[in-house]
């Protein structure tokens, strides 16, 4: 799916991606505080994990024609890379 986008298409969808993320990233700062990666930070993770997210989805071979279901599938991505970081720097911040 991702791979069939045109340039322009490709640098709106991750221009919309990353304005959504920050805005959410400034939530999550809010919320996390010292455990999360600021504002900044929560917005790069979420970015990435969303596109990795589809692109591993696409690499295992499924397709993702349904906008829906690239949305429930990048979100998913962005939100288990962002639990993920977030626990592995809590576990490190205790040793």
């Amino acid at each position: 799916m991702i791979w069939n986008l045109d340039t322009s298409w490709l640098m709106m969808a991750i221009a919309i991606v990353s304005i959504l993320s920050f805005l959410l990233g400034m939530a999550l700062d809010g919320v996390m505080r010292e455990d999360g990666f600021g504002a900044v930070g929560n917005t790069v993770i979420i970015t990435t994990g969303f596109f990795i997210g589809i692109f591993l989805a696409n690499s295992y071979g499924i397709y993702l024609k349904d906008l829906k279901l690239a949305i429930a599938v990048g979100l998913s991505g962005a939100f288990i890379s962002l639990a993920t970081l977030a626990l592995s720097k809590s576990v490190l911040a205790r040793f």
